[in-house]
């Protein structure tokens, strides 16, 4: 595997802090969430860090590809498009899923795989097409989670491993991810480091969180806490990363902070000497703990349902061909057999966090609803983000929130946020809501604008509510 091209250390740049970002000092490169910016329409500071001779790479959060479906060509297409406007060395995107296509289920989060057998073959086949469509090699996140499946097969480290070795991809750590599942899991973060190959680092990803309760939250809206750095400082003894970025979505702090912030993780990365005392896991790690490094057993047998949960965001599943790629021996047959076995298990859970439904066996019933009211907390805060002008309607923050919530309750995101807040309008209007006949009015014509269609007449919004459709 080459070595990875210096990146230095940089920050995730956001447009809420993008005048900062261009005046801290000695910054070396930065990442950008793909899906928010277009590419024949680059945000002036982006092009002006570019002109400076400063590196954007696009990070990607909607492919999911550890979900059952084959990767959306379109998606794919649309990430490739922005490394190529970005001039980028790498694209990067997450080991999670987002969505389900039967029934169709958006989690607006990035939700963990099963660290199974079916799991690990339906991920690296996706990688595979997912490479074989994009201009740039393609790295791979860690990502954070608050609940663990039942039955896994695979360490973290055996699972990221594996995945290394049959698809050659490069991995992404996000240290502030291991410290999560380290408090959430019981996970321990340098066994994981102990594991998996560090010559396919492409780079690191630093942020900061809190812990609630015994769950530690990966808010990306908090100081990055000293426990993370020691875990970072343990990977810089072990190897020099190419690049360490800080990631911070919100909450923005004063220009200072992130400047402050930025020199503890650069002393971090040029420090010399031995690495910190490693803490103990909250808890016991109890899954598969054989050698990492030993070859991929061609003959184990598919595994039970297993994994674990967390964040994510949206779009639409769909195809792009189906090259054989990493398939384990049997496939293409075995290889949908697999892809069937997991969809039913990461529909089952997702069902579970945004529709209501039964937890699943084997889980754990508090953290998945703990879950639960995370995505629809977080599913609020992005559909008023997308539409600011909603809370202002229905009388401000904590109304809207309250109402959003009893819609989100029995209402499922099937086709991302932007349609999800179209639809939260619309349910509003079919029970005559809000009660003010100003908000209403207000209300309609906003959802009017951006619908293109009136809204349902009142015999129609009887009809509806006879049918259930506005249950």
């Amino acid at each position: 595997m080459k070595s990875m091209a210096h990146l230095g250390v940089g920050i995730g740049w956001r447009p809420e802090i993008a005048d900062a970002v261009e005046r801290l000092p000695g910054l070396d490169w930065v990442e950008v969430v793909a899906e928010n910016i277009c590419p024949g329409h680059l945000p002036a500071s982006l092009l002006r860090l570019r002109e400076r001779g400063v590196r954007v790479v696009p990070h990607g959060v909607s492919l999911g590809l550890g979900g059952a479906e084959r990767p959306d060509a379109a998606k794919l297409a649309a990430l490739g498009e922005r490394a190529v406007a970005l001039g980028a060395p790498l694209v990067t995107e997450h080991i999670a899923f987002v969505r389900t296509g039967s029934p169709v289920l958006e989690a607006g989060h990035l939700l963990p795989v099963q660290r199974t057998r079916d799991a690990l073959d339906v991920l690296c086949e996706n990688v595979r097409i997912a490479q074989d469509a994009l201009p740039v090699p393609l790295a791979l996140e860690n990502i954070a989670a608050l609940i663990s499946w039942p039955g896994e097969e695979l360490t973290e480290g055996r699972f990221l491993t594996e995945l290394v070795e049959r698809t050659g991809v490069r991995l992404l750590i996000d240290v502030a991810n291991l410290h999560t599942n380290r408090v959430n899991r019981g996970e321990d973060p340098f066994a994981v480091l102990d594991a998996i190959p560090l010559e396919a680092l492409a780079y690191v990803h630093v942020a900061g969180g809190v812990e609630r309760g015994g769950v530690w939250h990966d808010t990306h809206a908090h100081p990055v806490p000293p426990v993370v750095l020691d875990i970072l400082a343990e990977l810089r003894g072990r190897v020099e990363p190419a690049g360490v970025l800080l990631e911070r979505d919100d909450d923005f702090p004063a220009e200072a902070e992130l400047a402050a912030e930025l020199a503890a993780i650069r002393a971090v990365v040029t420090a010399a000497g031995p690495s910190p005392a490693r803490p103990a896991p909250h808890a016991p790690d109890t899954s598969d703990a054989r050698d990492a490094w030993h070859a991929p057993d061609a003959s184990a047998a598919p595994g039970t349902p297993g994994a674990s949960g967390k964040p994510g965001a949206p779009g639409a599943s769909g195809g792009c061909g189906a090259p054989q790629g990493c398939a384990a021996p049997g496939a293409p047959a075995g290889l949908e057999r697999a892809r069937v076995r997991v969809g039913l298990e990461q529909a089952a859970l997702l069902s579970a966090l945004v529709a209501g439904t039964p937890v699943p066996e084997g889980f754990d019933r508090q953290r998945v609803r703990v879950q639960a009211r995370a995505l629809a907390a977080k599913r609020a805060g992005v559909v008023a983000k997308l539409a600011p002008e909603l809370p202002g309607i229905l009388g401000g923050e904590d109304p809207y929130r309250e109402a959003f919530l009893d819609y989100a309750r029995n209402r499922p995101m099937t086709a991302g946020y932007r349609r999800d807040a179209l639809d939260f309008a619309e349910h509003l209007l079919i029970r005559d809501l809000p009660a003010d006949p100003a908000a209403r009015r207000r209300l309609t014509a906003w959802w009017q604008d951006r619908a293109g269609a009136r809204p349902p007449r009142r015999i129609v919004r009887w009809a509806r509510t006879l049918v259930g459709r506005a249950a």
